[in-house]
């Protein structure tokens, strides 16, 4: 009777922790957890623009990061944080919704929409747009290698 006590026992044992391991580490809860740090970051980097924090800016942009502008325009890492540097681009409020997050291992594609007031080189530059951005896992860190954005037309 033990034996068959200690069998039945060491069954439910072995079911628990199968069953422990797949809610634990399934891949489903490990990508949800990387949605929400990206999505965390982009909300972070919106206010970095509002703040004008390069040093943030420079540490979630690759060093070889390319942005495209809704003109179809390329910019670098080095030309976009000094136009922010230079106070010719200035964004007094982003706010970023509809964010969608797609995780590739460690490449993840990141799309929304942002609301922002700003001005560039003294023109009113305000309304929407929606962007696309890829980010790469290196060294533990997740870091933008590419950008795009585009603005949506005012109705």
């Amino acid at each position: 009777m033990k034996r068959i006590a200690l069998a039945v026992s060491l069954v439910v044992l072995v079911f628990a922790a199968a069953s422990l391991a797949q809610t634990e580490f399934s891949p489903r809860k490990k990508s949800v957890s990387v949605e929400q740090e990206l999505i965390k970051l982009e909300n972070e980097w919106n206010d970095a623009m509002v703040r004008r924090d390069v040093a943030f800016l420079d540490g979630i942009l690759a060093d070889n990061w390319t942005g495209t502008d809704q003109d179809g325009t390329f910019l670098s890492k080095a030309q976009f944080l000094a136009s922010l540097k230079s106070g010719e681009d200035v964004i007094s409020s982003e706010v970023a919704d509809e964010m969608k997050v797609r995780v590739y291992g460690d490449t993840a594609v990141v799309t929304g929409r942002n609301t922002f007031k700003g001005k560039l080189k003294g023109k009113d530059t305000s309304g929407q747009e929606r962007w696309t951005d890829v980010f790469v896992k290196r060294t533990g860190l997740w870091q933008c290698v590419a950008s795009h954005w585009s603005r949506i037309a005012a109705k």
